[in-house]
């Protein structure tokens, strides 16, 4: 198989995931995967974009019983039968089923495409700058995406990315980074708000990271965002 039809093949699990359109066997095999793959995280995460708009202005609301088992007695394979069945149940749970059932059926007629792009971005960087990095957000994905130019943790130690919100009490973390090249963090929809005016800083840390919930090392950055 070429690797433009893994990319398709993965693309179309990451959708089903998010449709929970998998089955049990299935679900647990792909969240193995997703636990480490963080081009797979980035799939999850778009589709998860995709789709939760359309729920916006949709009602819950209950199919009847007949139209269903009509659906289900044309569908004379098994996979058809079950991915059905499996659609169903979330058209039953109410207006984000009905709006991703929207999504399925009509597809890019809503436009669902996001922006990916970089919105906004901050240097992180030691006062020698032994330590540089570079922090660009993506809204549309709630992704913080950090880019190591220049130095590493020292051995035996961690970088931790940590949030300071305007006008919070505590910082929060939100990850460990990796020791070169590129991590790509997803920011809690609960605190995403915050990034864009915060503080992010990262701090040195034990292996596995910050063992009291806040920053026990020292700081080696700290930076705000700024449109790009």
């Amino acid at each position: 198989m070429s690797e433009l039809e893994d990319a398709y093949d993965d693309d179309a699990l990451a959708a089903e995931y998010v449709l929970h359109l998998l089955d049990d066997d299935e679900r647990r095999a792909f969240e193995a995967r997703l636990a480490t793959d963080r081009e797979l995280q980035a799939l999850v995460w778009s589709w998860e974009a995709r789709l939760s708009p359309l729920s916006d202005e949709v009602e819950a609301a209950s199919p009847p019983k007949a139209v269903r088992d009509r659906i289900l007695r044309s569908l004379g394979e098994p996979n058809a039968r079950r991915s059905a069945q499996a659609l169903w149940g979330w058209l039953a749970g109410g207006a984000v089923a009905a709006g991703l059932l929207l999504f399925v059926l009509f597809g890019t007629a809503f436009d669902p495409e996001p922006d990916l792009s970089v919105a906004f971005q901050a240097e992180l960087a030691s006062e020698d700058r032994s330590q540089v990095m570079v922090a660009g957000v993506i809204p549309a994905t709630h992704e913080i995406v950090i880019e190591r130019v220049a130095g590493t943790a020292p051995a035996g130690r961690v970088h931790e990315l940590w949030l300071i919100a305007e006008g919070a009490d505590a910082p929060v973390s939100l990850g460990l980074l990796e020791n070169d090249g590129t991590t790509r963090i997803r920011v809690p929809d609960d605190i995403a708000p915050g990034v864009r005016t915060g503080t992010i800083a990262v701090s040195e840390e034990p292996p596995g990271g910050s063992p009291t919930g806040a920053p026990t090392g020292p700081i080696v950055a700290a930076a705000q965002f700024n449109d790009v």
